[in-house]
This record gives C-alpha cells, structure tokens and sequence, in this order.
C-alpha cells in the first residue's frame, strides 16, 4: 500500500484556520498517489502552544473534523488526520486523534494516553485517554498513537494484542530530541515486528524548534523512507503482508512470558 506523510509547517504567524485550509488541499493532492495519509500532532495549534490550547479546542465533529471527512472523501483515503484539542462538554480538553475512511466517516478517535510536560502544559491542561484504538483496513491493521507515546511500549505491545501490525505515530516532536524520535520509532518497529509510520511537524511554535524528519520504518527497524527539516510530503510504497511473513520468519512474540497475552492469530 502507499502512505503519504504530510509534515507540516507550524508557526505562530499563520492562523489556525489558515493551515486548517492549506492541510485539508495537502490531503487532496493525495489523491491518487496514497491510500493512506498521516498528519502530525495539533498541527492546528502547535505542540507546545500550551496558551492556545483552551482558545482553540473544539468538540469533537468542530471545524477540523468536518474539513478533514471532507478532504478525506474527496481525496479517497484512509486519513489520520493528525490530533486536535478537543472540548468535551462534559470533561476536561484531550489530545485527540481522528481517523477518517474514504468515505469521510469517522473510522477511529483516539485521546492521548501519555500527557507530555512532567505536571506542566499538556500534563495538567488536558485529561488522559484510556483506550488503545485499532483501525481495520483492507491491507493492514493501524494501531493508533500519539508522540510522547512513543516513549512507553508496553502502549505498543497493547496494540499489537488487539491485531496492529502498522503503528501510526502523530507528533510535534521538538528538534532538540530528534536522536529520540528516530530511534525509538526504530526500537518500536523491531520489538513488535510491524512498520511504524511516524509523522512530526516542521517550524517553530511557541519558541520551539520542531524535529521534522517524519519518518517509515520496517519490522526489521530499517528505515524504509525519512523526511527532512521543513515541509514536506513523504510518499513511499510498502508491503503491509510482510509484517505477517517477518513475524513467521523470526516468531520472537510466539516466546512473550511476561505482562500481556501473545498477539491474536
């Protein structure tokens, strides 16, 4: 299958509903060239505008949501949609992700499980998720995740239980632990056997220099494709049944003695 990763420009000089636009007509250029396409983490706001995040939340189907059903129908693709703050009404803010499928349904939402900022910004400002969250598509399994997820396997081998063997990663990864994100996208892809699709922001927001370097890695922890500094769309075409013969080939998870169940068959 094709997967296109779009690492978008994040600054404080553009407004939110300015790159809402510019994102939603990058996911159309899609069209045709991807199956699958992968925004980064609030590519609205910015990562680490702590200060915006209360302004800009929305409900849930607020006006990213009906921008991205729309792009994604229009391109016909699965589309992550990246993560935006989302307003509950009836709770704190979450750092939520929205999955969309061809048809611009909402295939998948997924809040945020690990907050970033050790009791400061994300941390404190917004509630922790509780679901692991699977999308079934035809090729592949997605597992969906959000950046300083990264940082925690055991997220990781949760998903691969419920059936991932492609582990999408949506984040703002600042620049400078850039040796992190690459790495541990790598260590990620090699312990559950699966690809990782990682997809980070370019710029600067909030005084923060973004890593960029969106990247594909393979169950084996090569990496198949990576993205530079500034904005970019990292296409690439890959395999998603070899995850199943990588797993035959060297059945590692068949040997777990520890925490959760082996992966279902």
């Amino acid at each position: 299958m094709r997967a296109s990763l779009i690492q978008i420009h994040v600054d404080d000089d553009e407004s939110p509903n300015s790159r809402r636009l510019r994102a939603a007509s990058m996911v159309r250029d899609q069209a045709g060239s991807a199956d699958l396409v992968v925004l980064p983490e609030l590519w609205t706001t910015g990562a680490f505008a702590y200060e915006a995040f209360a302004a800009e939340a929305e409900p849930l189907e607020g006006p990213t949501y009906e921008a991205m059903a729309k792009a994604a129908s229009d391109a016909g693709v699965w589309l992550h949609a990246g993560t935006i703050p989302e307003r509950d009404p009836d709770g704190p803010l979450y750092n939520t992700a929205l999955v969309f499928s061809p048809d611009g349904e909402l295939a998948a939402a997924y809040r945020k499980i690990h907050r970033f900022g050790f009791d400061k910004g994300e941390a404190v400002l917004m509630g922790a998720g509780e679901e692991l969250v699977t999308v079934r598509l035809p090729e592949t399994v997605l597992g969906v995740t959000t950046c300083y997820d990264l940082r925690f396997p055991e997220l990781y081998r949760g998903l691969v239980d419920r059936g991932a063997e492609t582990l999408l990663v949506s984040a703002g990864w600042p620049e400078r632990r850039r040796a992190h994100w690459t790495l541990l996208a790598q260590a990620r892809a090699v312990e559950n056997q699966a690809y990782v699709l990682a997809c980070g922001t370019a710029g600067t927001h909030a005084d923060v220099p973004q890593a960029g370097h969106s990247v594909v890695v393979d169950p084996w922890g090569q990496i198949v494709a990576e993205a530079g500094a500034g904005e970019e769309v990292l296409t690439v075409e890959f395999d998603a049944a070899g995850v199943a013969a990588t797993r035959e080939r060297f059945p590692a998870l068949k040997d777990r003695r520890l925490g959760l169940e082996p992966p279902r068959r």
